[in-house]
């Protein structure tokens, strides 16, 4: 074992000195076996119980001695906290003898980056369960996404960990596809507005944020995982992109690329995307990332590297700077192609300057640099639960309603269906419980996690149930009891949807995709059953994404939809049920109408919408943006200063919403570009701003919007983002569909180029 006291004094220990500097100094003295040693992460107890990640199985033989490796130092540790369940206190008491092995057995005592999964919150035993992604989305506020990254991030560096893996900035672009439930939304503006509030969130709380997938996965042919990518460069500049750049503008200092390939390249050898792109054009200079095994990939699955050792030149020429989640090729395969000269040295040192710098940025790299041990730690704090059920309640959708809705205090209520009574219900993929908890069943979850049922049951004093059957499989007995459990009942609520899990471990999740958009098992036949009856019908949606409901919509009371709303869900579901809360979400996907194929999104060109040419119509049942109130704002009066717009200057709106309730009023004004004249084929519509606004009782709001003409640009013919003189719409409205007001402007003055600089954005003022 070795210790430092020499490198005390070092420049490069110097906190005050220039980062450039210090990490320019290191290098100089470093070997390549340790200079190597930073570029890949280390995932301790790694195992076959159960697969975390793609094909872990495979590399459950690639196990290495700990004891040498630290020799030479650690780039990374690969989820302490989120590998299987660890009592908090006890697992950073490890991690920080873990931390201190590695700073005192390497020749210059560098820290590892510990990075964990926070999609749904950290993901460890006993710590917060926030909704999914997908209800980030529904909330439209992107300030209440910020304050909960903010709080996950406390949590995260309270346990010693400096890097999250999220948010997911994949854009949804056929819903049949597993991992919707991990996207916020199938519109780039909104993804982009809530992933770069997430991003603002998780930073200012000196975690670093990690974008995935750059760039196309959510794109993957037929809505399966892995899939080749069918998307051609104007759908990626124009859908796929805008995210990440907003979300880079964010502060966001880490980048994970896909795992898929685009056009037959797969992203993490393409240098066009990660160097030329991400680099040149945005200028990130922080760190990528390997998603799980992806430079391995390149070897195994892909077929475009000969062994591991091309997979890992190809992999770092083109910009992957870490191999995740453990060492496979960048350690001995790597270094034997530097050493054979297959692979120049700078670009080993390219690499370890962004690692270094950013270890930099962190502390590690200064000389009273100590792992930090806390006594106490609650990971589920009161602050914690009251954040999660504020994201909660905001997220919660009501689809349709006929007035059964809020159920009265004296309501008998039945409750039927597989999601009604069990805590996993609401919870998503990435949640502890089914992403690590799951392999350990003995275990309990860590966290209360109330049922639906339970949160009735003490809000109603008269409540039946009935399973009526599982999310998959099932018989008629189970059915017919549930349909007998509605007899003596005035309302049956109806809880439906997903089991969350992975690679065929679910319905909905990484590796659980739908071959079409049917409930899953005999859900349909059990709703069907429960319509029947005659008594009224309140479906509520526990789902990953939207399924199709166009034969049973006509006869049901009401319909709710929470998209994993986490620990808290269940008494936000209650609440918005009992009237208690006024529900406020809106739509970050659309439902399908008839015909249960139909995976596209709304942002569709003319020739993707209803015509006379095909005999399938793909107009959603639910549109984009889509969400009910019981006190919805008053539209009085939406309004532009002018109608001549500049090419290169803002556009304003004013939109004046009016309370006419007892309660507050929540409104999304939304509002979409219709361009009818452009280069190339465009969205018949696409969003371009959203604003949340609280109207009082009584009260009277106006809410300014500023456009600048960026937000109209588009990739032309040659390849490059203008903004075009001519007629322009703006359709201003509650959802995609539901439009109060059509604007009409006219863009003046010449075509305009614009590049990365370009305004995201719009402005707001109330």
């Amino acid at each position: 074992m070795t210790t430092q006291p020499t490198t005390a004094g070092e420049p490069w220990r110097d906190p005050a000195a220039d980062p450039g500097e210090r990490v320019r100094a290191l290098m100089a003295r470093m070997t390549l076996r340790e200079k190597l040693a930073q570029l890949y992460g280390v995932w301790v107890g790694i195992d076959s119980g159960g697969e975390m990640a793609p094909h872990q199985h495979e590399f459950v033989d690639a196990a290495v001695d700990f004891d040498d490796l630290v020799r030479h130092g650690i780039g990374q540790l690969t989820r302490a906290f989120g590998t299987r369940p660890v009592d908090p206190v006890i697992g950073a008491h490890s991690l920080a003898r873990t931390q201190r092995q590695i700073v005192t057995s390497s020749r210059f005592g560098i820290p590892a980056v510990v990075h964990e999964e926070c999609l749904t919150g950290l993901a460890a035993w006993q710590a917060t369960i926030y909704p999914a992604p997908l209800s980030w989305g529904a909330t439209f506020d992107p300030d209440l996404v910020r304050r909960m990254a903010a709080k996950i991030g406390r949590t995260m560096r309270g346990l010693g960990v400096h890097q999250g893996l999220a948010p997911v900035l994949d854009v949804a672009r056929d819903l049949r596809w597993g991992r919707v439930e991990e996207t916020i939304g199938e519109d780039p503006y909104l993804v982009g507005t809530i992933g770069s509030a997430y991003v603002a969130g998780l930073e200012s709380s000196g975690v670093v944020a990690t974008l995935k997938h750059f760039v196309g996965y959510s794109a993957s042919r037929a809505g399966r995982n892995l899939a080749p990518v069918s998307a051609g460069p104007r759908e990626i500049a124009d859908v796929l992109l805008p995210p990440f750049e907003q979300a880079l503008r964010a502060g966001a200092r880490s980048v994970m690329n896909a795992y898929t390939d685009t056009d037959g390249l797969p992203s993490a050898a393409d240098p066009a995307l990660l160097t030329d792109l991400l680099r040149d054009t945005y200028g990130f200079d922080g760190t990528v990332v390997a998603d799980y095994f992806s430079v391995a990939f390149l070897h195994r699955l892909h077929g475009v590297a000969a062994d591991r050792a091309d997979a890992a030149a190809q992999a770092l020429t083109a910009g992957v700077d870490v191999e995740l989640p453990t060492m496979d090729c960048y350690g001995e395969p790597l270094l034997a192609a530097v050493e054979g000269g297959a692979v120049d040295v700078a670009a080993v040192d390219r690499a370890l300057e962004r690692v270094l710098r950013q270890k930099c940025e962190l502390g590690l790299l200064d000389a009273d640099w100590a792992p930090e041990v806390p006594d106490e730690i609650d990971l589920d704090d009161a602050e914690s639960r009251a954040l999660a059920r504020e994201v909660a309640e905001r997220s919660i959708v009501l689809l349709h309603n006929d007035g059964t809705l809020p159920l009265s205090p004296a309501t008998r209520v039945a409750v039927v269906g597989p999601r009604a009574d069990t805590p996993g219900a609401m919870l998503g993929c990435y949640s502890f419980p089914l992403h690590v908890g799951v392999h350990h069943p003995d275990v309990p979850f860590g966290v209360s996690v109330p049922t639906l049922l339970e949160a009735l049951r003490s809000s109603y004093d008269d409540v039946s149930y009935a399973l009526g059957c599982p999310v998959t499989g099932g018989d008629d007995e189970g059915i017919a009891e549930a349909v007998a459990a509605c007899a003596d009942a005035s309302v049956c609520v109806a809880v439906l949807g997903d089991r969350a899990g992975l690679f065929g471990g679910g319905t909905s999740g990484e590796g659980c995709d739908a071959p079409d958009l049917r409930l899953p098992g005999r859900q349909e036949e059990l709703l069907d059953a429960l319509l029947d009856t005659g008594k009224p019908v309140v479906l509520v949606l526990l789902s990953g994404r939207p399924y199709e409901l166009s034969r049973q919509l006509p006869r049901l009371a009401a319909v709710v939809c929470g998209f994993y709303p986490g620990e808290e869900g269940a008494g936000a579901l209650a609440d918005v049920l009992s009237g208690r809360a006024n529900p406020a979400g809106r739509l970050p996907v659309s439902f399908p109408a008839a015909g249960a194929s139909q995976p596209s999104t709304y942002l569709a060109a003319p020739l993707g919408r209803r015509s006379e040419v095909s005999t399938v119509d793909p107009t959603p049942l639910f549109p984009f943006g889509h969400g009910l109130s019981y006190a919805p704002a008053t539209w009085l009066d939406v309004s532009a200063t002018g109608s001549l717009w500049p090419t290169d200057g803002v556009c304003r709106v004013r939109v004046t919403l009016r309370n006419e309730h007892r309660r507050e009023a929540s409104e999304v004004v939304q509002v979409y570009l219709h361009d009818p004249v452009a280069e190339v084929a465009r969205p018949e519509r696409q969003l371009i701003a959203a604003r949340r606004v609280s109207v009082p009782p009584g009260q009277t709001c106006v809410l300014e919007i500023g456009l600048h003409a960026d937000l109209t640009s588009y990739t032309g013919r040659a390849g490059r983002r203008q903004v075009d003189p001519g007629d322009v719409e703006l359709r201003v409205g509650t959802s995609s569909e539901q439009i109060v007001t059509t604007l009409h402007c006219t863009l003046t003055g010449p075509r305009r180029v614009v590049g990365a600089d370009r305004v995201l954005t719009p402005e707001f003022s109330l």
